[in-house]
């Protein structure tokens, strides 16, 4: 026998939780709409806005000419038409710490130059973080045919020492480098490396 109370219990209790659940899918859209809408706006962290120095694939300025490196290697022409063959490479030894008192971290690394004759020169370059990004400064000659040790940053001096071993003075530059050196050096206040007479 239909039993209508019973029926329309049922169907009571359908609705009443057809409406419960509309009602949470609401509150719930309106929560994630507001606190998204009212979400309080955050001042950008430089870190997190400007991406990481890549050394590797960079530009940078050797005796006044530019070199654009793509995955740590730059060739080009020793002059027009030659066999021989300018390549500059990455060399790393990386060291970071603020150079220019700015508060920010630079990164300072050696990269490597052969011009196609015997000679392996190298030299220490600084990239400066800046609100827009980073700055790389003029390459340093730090010496011919070395053995690179340590390159190091004095942040409370705004020093970078670049340590490494050369020849004893008179010997061949076919011997090892065997003497431990030193090279101190600075940023000026116009970005540009050089020097500390010591």
């Amino acid at each position: 026998m239909f039993n209508s109370e019973s029926y329309n219990c049922v169907m009571n209790t359908s609705k009443f939780v057809g409406i419960v659940t509309i009602i949470i899918i609401l509150v719930g859209g309106l929560y994630f709409f507001v606190s998204k809408k009212q979400a309080p706006a955050t001042t950008p962290n430089m870190s997190q806005t400007t991406s990481e120095f890549d050394a590797k694939n960079a530009t940078y300025n050797i005796d006044g000419k530019a070199f654009t490196l793509k995955n740590g290697e730059s060739k080009i022409e020793a002059a027009p038409g030659s066999a021989s063959m300018i390549t500059t490479r990455y060399f790393g030894n990386e060291a970071r710490g603020d150079l220019n008192s700015d508060g920010k971290e630079d990164i300072a690394f050696l990269i490597t130059q052969d011009g196609g004759g015997s000679g392996l020169f190298y030299y220490v370059v600084v990239a400066l973080k800046t609100n827009d990004g980073y700055k790389t400064t003029n390459a340093f000659f730090v010496g011919d045919r070395i053995a690179p040790q340590t390159t190091e940053i004095n942040t409370s001096a705004s020093e970078l020492y670049v340590n490494f071993a050369e020849r004893k003075p008179g010997e061949s530059m076919t011997t090892q480098p065997s003497q431990g050196a030193t090279l101190y050096l600075k940023v000026t206040s116009d970005g540009k490396l050089t020097g500390l007479m010591q």
